[in-house]
């Protein structure tokens, strides 16, 4: 049986930090295509309307 040691060492605090750095890029990109997605979504009632007339 292993031993826990429920504190973690720097290593690992340095690996939580890098992940959580190399998820905040992407998640900007993310966040980026989602806003202009929504734009879109949110225009094409009017063109709609506009194709209606």
């Amino acid at each position: 049986m292993a031993f826990y040691d429920p504190a973690p060492g720097p290593e690992l605090v340095e690996q939580i930090t890098a992940r959580r750095a190399g998820l905040d890029e992407p998640e900007k990109h993310l966040a980026k295509q989602w806003a202009e997605g929504r734009a879109e979504r949110d225009e094409l009632p009017v063109a709609e309307r506009v194709l209606a007339r």
